[in-house]
């Protein structure tokens, strides 16, 4: 049975139409207690099924560490959204509720490599010479959190010294519990600097001043 029905199809279809650059969209499956992969796979193939643009591989976590390693992969499930190149778009979970919004716009970001974000922002981001790994925690159910993992996108595709990881907090609930996630969405920078609900551009810069300093 499909998990997209035809009015979802339609959408998506429609939203996609226009994609630049080719988007792979790559899982790694586990067999350790992923709740959802089955439907993960499902769903990113009912996706790539919509664009002739868009292709979909599966990699099992568990077998193929070569493979989950050259992603940096650290956990599963997770999907790669890679373009032209792979510009750090990650997401762990399942993208479902609210979040299915934000593979859809991983896809458009990946495809277009151009982000949607203010002159500042795109100038602080362009002269970071430090790494920086965003986290945002999110639930499907969670009406704010595509804001904050959008953002998160939007960073990553602006800098290659930004990786965004959006993970689905209740499907990684020790890694929630450690950065003692009480409400969603919450960004974490560099595993040291927090900024809790969807935060304008400005404060996420903030934070990652923060973080590097």
């Amino acid at each position: 049975m499909a998990l997209l029905n035809d009015e979802i199809v339609k959408n998506v279809t429609e939203m996609l139409a226009d994609l630049t650059d080719a988007v792979r969209l790559v899982v790694f499956t586990t067999k350790n207690g992923c709740e959802y992969c089955k439907e993960i796979v499902q769903l990113v193939q009912e996706v790539a099924a919509l664009s002739p643009k868009l292709t979909a591989e599966v990699y099992d976590f568990d077998t193929m560490p070569d493979k989950a390693a050259a992603y940096n992969i650290t956990m599963a499930p997770a999907i790669v959204i890679a373009g032209k190149r792979d510009y750090g778009l990650r997401y762990y979970g399942i993208p479902s509720g609210h979040e299915f919004s934000t593979l859809l716009y991983g896809i458009r970001r990946a495809s277009e490599g151009k982000p949607d974000l203010d002159m500042p922002t795109l100038n602080y981001l362009n002269g970071l010479t430090q790494p920086v790994n965003i986290q945002v925690f999110v639930t499907p159910t969670c009406p704010y959190c595509p804001r904050a993992a959008i953002l998160a996108y939007d960073m990553a595709v602006a800098s290659d010294k930004v990786v965004a990881n959006v993970v689905e907090s209740m499907e990684f609930p020790e890694l929630a519990n450690h950065f003692e996630v009480m409400g969603v969405p919450l960004t974490v920078i560099n595993q040291n600097s927090r900024v809790e609900g969807a935060a304008p551009p400005h404060m996420i810069v903030d934070a990652i001043k923060t973080a590097l300093a």
